[in-house]
């Protein structure tokens, strides 16, 4: 009887990811779980951003809560839409490769990823 039990409830476990999946699929989601609900940017090669002068600083960021390639392209996005900032992200690694031309404060970069849902664990 407790078997039975048990099968039904993983049953309808399955059955409710599934439904949960599909119609979040249905309404547009590109990746589901994500922090940014669903709506980041696809997960295309993004062409390397150019600087206008030559690189002064590098530094590398630590972020956590990236799960998907998409997430990975919107902090790639966010941080190269600041001036004389060309970002490379790895998902698999969890941090930015960034270069500067010009002096950018680390709260600059800090405040930027944390307002598209992620969190920066360090900058260095």
């Amino acid at each position: 009887m407790t078997d039975i039990i048990v099968i039904i409830i993983l049953v309808l476990l399955i059955g409710g990811a599934i439904a949960y999946i599909v119609r979040s699929k249905r309404n547009g989601a590109k990746c589901i779980g994500c922090p940014a609900g669903g709506n980041c940017p696809g997960g295309g090669k993004m062409p390397k951003k150019k600087l206008d002068g030559r690189v002064v600083s590098r530094k590398t960021m630590l972020i956590s809560g990236m799960t998907c390639q998409h997430c990975a392209s919107n902090v790639t996005n966010v941080l190269n839409q600041i001036e004389g900032v060309r970002a490379e992200v790895s998902l698999s690694a969890g941090k930015a490769r960034i270069a500067c031309d010009r002096y950018v404060e680390d709260d600059v970069l800090r405040n930027a990823v944390e307002k598209t849902g992620y969190r920066v664990i360090s900058i260095s």
